[in-house]
């Protein structure tokens, strides 16, 4: 059964998390993403789920770690000096293999920052901001409906892959509010993972262990290289992206959430007026799609990166096309939100200038 409805960004992704089957969920409050503890706080009840709100966010992590443990599916949000203080948790989660969902609706920075939107964490997010060789996947909705879709999506892959997935959002995404189908019975055919790993008790049958301290000796290594094993799986089969416009364009905009919508609506803009300008949206930011940026990079002339940021992004786009393109960027900083004018501007100084032989 499928129901249309008007919401906000924050709740509609609470609402997708509980229909993917999240039945935990703590949390701590932190603006521009607080409406998804309160909706948590009320829904969960109705569910036969648990809210908690956390003393604070180191807390929360280390709680979502406890009922991963159980085989529930557990989810915390926060918004980014929060996020922040989860990080030691998010690589205890990597290291013992569990999942969890993470959702970061990311403000300005760096430190205390303000309330307005950002895409600065890029680096934290897709690099891992914790210790050690771990990795989590990312996903970056652009869309309220995406933000459906991409929610119950991050606790199928937690679970498949045992590993802490982030929806990665910004305040723009989180308080907006745009009509959104939702799948009422999603939850109920989703979550048939095994989880012949979980501590239940032990029944009769053989304890179980799970733990990310190995002190003996070439034990941790190994772990390391099963995870770098399931790590390079993913790369292979769960990158996400949409291209627009690849086949023809001679300049090709490179965005990811927020900033896409804005760079959409330019390209179709410009495109109207006979400009051959494409875009591409990276859907995962980790795993990055590499490869299909790589092949765009055979026909395009130049790349705009456009972030909310002082340009995370670019390194990525400039290692995948191996820098055989000139890469350009454009980004506004610290709750800054780049306009369309803003960006045309932008193309405009490029294409007035000679054939680029570098990045700028």
């Amino acid at each position: 059964m499928t129901n249309k409805v008007l919401m906000r960004g924050n709740e509609v992704l609470a609402e997708a998390a509980i229909m993917a089957g999240c039945r935990f969920y703590a949390g701590y409050p932190i603006t521009p993403q607080n409406e998804i503890p309160a909706y948590m706080s009320s829904r969960m009840t109705e569910v036969g789920g648990v809210f908690i709100q956390a003393e604070s966010e180191i807390s929360a992590i280390n709680m979502v770690f406890g009922a991963s443990l159980t085989g529930t599916r557990a989810m915390t949000s926060s918004s980014s000096p929060g996020i922040s203080l989860k990080q030691e948790g998010i690589s205890y989660l990597a290291g013992c293999e569990l999942p969890a969902v993470i959702v970061n609706m990311m403000r300005g920075g760096p430190g205390l920052g303000n309330i307005a939107p950002s895409q600065g964490d890029y680096f934290q997010a897709t690099r891992g901001g914790g210790h050690g060789d771990y990795r989590q996947i990312v996903l970056a909705p652009a869309s309220l409906q995406e933000i459906v879709e991409l929610t119950m999506l991050s606790f199928d892959l937690a679970d498949k892959y045992r590993m802490p997935v982030m929806i990665l959002g910004d305040g723009v995404l989180g308080q907006m509010m745009e009509p959104v189908e939702l799948d009422m019975e999603y939850g109920i055919r989703n979550t048939g993972y095994g989880k012949d790993w979980i501590l239940d008790g032990c029944k009769g049958r053989k304890p179980r262990i799970i733990r990310s301290l190995l002190l003996v000796e070439g034990e941790l290594e190994r772990l390391n290289e099963k995870l770098q094993k399931k790590y390079n799986e993913i790369k292979e089969k769960e990158v996400r992206y949409e291209a627009l416009y690849e086949d023809d364009s001679k300049i090709m905009l490179v965005s990811y959430g927020t900033v896409a919508r804005t760079c959409r609506n330019i390209v179709e803009r410009l495109r109207s007026q006979g400009k051959k300008i494409g875009m591409f949206r990276p859907i995962t930011l980790w795993p990055f799609p590499e490869k299909a940026l790589k092949k765009i990079a055979e026909k395009v002339d130049s790349f705009l990166t456009v972030e909310m940021s002082c340009g995370q992004m670019v390194d990525d786009v400039r290692l995948s096309i191996e820098c055989k393109k000139p890469v350009h960027f454009y980004g506004r900083s610290g709750g800054g939100v780049p306009t369309e004018e803003e960006i045309i501007k932008k193309l405009s100084a490029l294409s007035s200038q000679p054939s680029a032989s570098k990045n700028s």
